[in-house]
């Protein structure tokens, strides 16, 4: 039995660059941590413009509780680049 297609996630936030990275040392040289751009958008809607996970999901076109999934790892990935000294690459998709 295989796992149920993916539902397709709607993103409008755009990334003007392909990392988010300590200054002064090569992305090469730090910890490269994906931030796909699920995440992305996901902290921006929840984090940023203030909205609640269950209007999120609806913007997003995905359930509350895969939006709290995704919000859990993209919280998590950024307090770890931001706590460690490590470069968010931004990355277009999870598969």
């Amino acid at each position: 039995m295989s796992p149920r297609p993916k539902k397709i996630r709607r993103c409008a936030a755009q990334v003007c660059h392909r990392a988010f990275k300590p200054t002064g040392t090569p992305v090469t040289e730090l910890k490269q941590i994906p931030l796909y751009r699920d995440e992305l958008e996901v902290l921006k809607l929840c984090d940023l413009e203030g909205l609640f996970q269950e209007e999120a999901g609806k913007r997003m076109g995905i359930s509350r509780g895969t939006v709290q999934r995704i919000l859990t790892s993209a919280r998590r990935k950024t307090a770890e680049a931001l706590a460690t000294g490590a470069a968010l690459i931004f990355a277009e998709d999870t598969t």
